[in-house]
C-alpha cells in the first residue's frame, strides 16, 4: 500500500514528508493506521552520525491509531481495533517469559536497527529503494505502520486514540519505573532528575504511588512549575549549588529513598546517587555516551544504581493501567501533549530541543 512517511536520509538532514510503499502484513504482522505518533528523545539516535541507524530510514516508536489489516497467525487484534504501539521484543526468551521484555536479548536488534531481521525491504521510496521501517517495531512517523503482535496493544474506544502514542514509550518508561521497576510506594520520597515527558511522568506516577516526597531537579523553570501542578512538592533549579545537600535536608537529612535520572550526564547521576539515603536506590534510564564516576563510599554503604529499560513494564498490561488512571483525573499525561502536523516534523523537533514544548504529538 501507499503511505505517507517522513522519511530521514542522512543524519544532519531535516526530515522529508515522501510516498513510501508499505508491503502487506506478513505472518505476525499487523498494519496500522497512525492517529498520533509522539516524538521522543530516543528517536535523536536517528541523528547520530554514521552508520548507528542506517539510513534513509522512518523513525517514529510512539504510534497510536486504528488496526487496518491482520497478517496471519495473527490473533487478539482485528481490524478496526484501536492500539497503542509500543517497543518490540521475542516474546520467547528468559527474561520475557520473566514479564521484564525490555531486558529481551534481542531488544536492541529488534528496535534499534530499523532493518527487517530477514532483509526482506518491507517499504521502499519511489525509486524502488529500500526504506527502514522497523524502528521499535513500528516506524510510526508515517500515515500507517507495520507492528507485531508483540508490540501493538489493544485499548479502548472511549478514549482519545491520537493521544495515546506516548504512552508506549517516553510516559511508560517515567511512570513504570517508578511504579513497578523502583517500586515506590505510599510514604516513599523520590528526586526526579530532568522534568522531560519521563521526568514528569515520574512525577505523576510517584503522586498516584502516595510518595510523600517529589522533588523534581531541571535547568527549565518553566518545567518546574509544570512538575509542581503535576503532583512534585519540591523544585530545584539544576544550576543551583550542593543539590544533593538540599535534596537531602528537604527528606530530613538523610537523603531520599529513591532518585531517578532521566538525562544520562555524569555530573548529574553523580548528584542523584548523592542524593540517596544509605539504603537508597537510583533508577536510570537516560542515554548517554559519557562513563559515569561515582564516589565508591556512596555504594558501599549499601546504595544502589540499576539501569532500567522501559520500566520494566509489560506494555500489554501497564498501558491499560496508564489509560485507566487518566480516565480517573489520576495521571494527566495529556498535558504534556502539543500537536503537529506530520507535515510539520521538523518544527515539532526544534520545538522539543529547545524545550518549547514537552512531548510534540504528530498527527498524519
Amino acid at each position: 500500500m501507499l503511505i505517507e512517511a517522513a522519511v530521514l536520509r542522512a543524519a544532519d538532514a531535516p526530515y522529508a514528508i515522501e510516498r513510501v510503499e508499505l508491503a502487506d502484513p506478513g505472518p505476525g504482522e499487523i498494519v496500522v493506521r497512525i492517529a498520533g505518533v509522539g516524538m521522543c528523545h530516543t528517536d535523536l539516535i536517528g541523528r547520530v552520525p554514521g552508520d548507528l541507524v542506517a539510513k534513509p530510514v522512518i523513525l517514529g516508536h510512539e504510534g497510536s491509531g486504528v488496526v487496518e489489516a491482520v497478517g496471519p497467525g495473527v490473533a487478539g487484534v482485528t481490524a478496526g481495533d484501536h492500539v497503542v504501539m509500543s517497543f518490540d521484543s521475542c516474546g520467547t526468551c528468559a527474561n520475557c517469559r520473566d514479564a521484564v521484555p525490555g531486558a529481551c536479548p534481542r531488544m536492541a536488534a529488534l528496535n534499534m536497527i530499523a532493518v527487517p531481521l530477514d532483509g526482506r525491504p518491507r517499504a521502499t521510496d519511489a525509486e524502488g529503494n529500500a526504506v527502514g521501517n522497523r524502528w521499535f517495531g513500528q516506524s510510526s512517523f508515517a500515515s500507517h505502520a507495520l507492528g507485531t503482535v508483540q508490540n501493538v496493544v489493544p485499548v479502548t474506544k472511549d478514549v482519545p486514540i491520537e493521544k495515546l502514542g506516548p504512552l508506549g514509550c517516553g510516559v511508560q518508561t517515567g511512570a513504570a519505573s517508578v511504579l513497578i521497576s523502583l517500586g515506590v510506594k505510599a510514604g516513599d520520597d523520590l528526586a526526579v532528575f530532568g522534568a522531560g515527558a519521563v521526568g514528569l511522568a515520574a512525577v505523576m506516577a510517584a503522586k498516584v504511588a502516595g510518595a510523600t516526597t517529589i522533588v523534581a531537579v531541571d535547568l527549565n523553570d518553566a518545567r518546574l512549575d509544570l512538575a509542581r501542578e503535576l503532583g512534585a512538592t519540591h523544585t530545584i533549579n539544576g544550576a543551583d549549588d550542593d543539590i544533593a545537600g538540599q535534596i537531602r535536608a528537604l527528606s530530613g537529612g538523610e537523603g531520599v529513598q529513591y532518585s531517578f535520572d532521566t538525562t544520562a550526564v555524569p555530573s548529574v547521576v553523580a548528584t542523584a546517587v548523592a542524593s540517596l539515603r544509605t539504603t537508597g536506590v537510583c533508577g536510570l534510564v537516560g542515554v548517554g555516551s559519557e562513563e559515569y564516576r561515582l564516589d565508591p563510599n556512596l555504594l558501599l554503604m549499601g546504595r544502589t544504581v540499576k539501569g532500567i529499560i522501559e520500566g520494566d513494564a509489560v506494555p500489554h498490561t501497564f498501558i491499560p493501567k496508564m489509560i485507566d488512571l487518566w480516565r480517573k483525573g489520576l495521571f494527566p499525561f495529556d498535558r504534556l501533549i502539543a500537536n503537529y502536523p506530520l507535515g510539520e516534523i521538523n518544527r515539532a523537533e526544534a520545538d522539543a530541543a529547545s524545550g518549547k514544548v514537552v512531548k510534540p504529538v504528530l498527527i498524519p
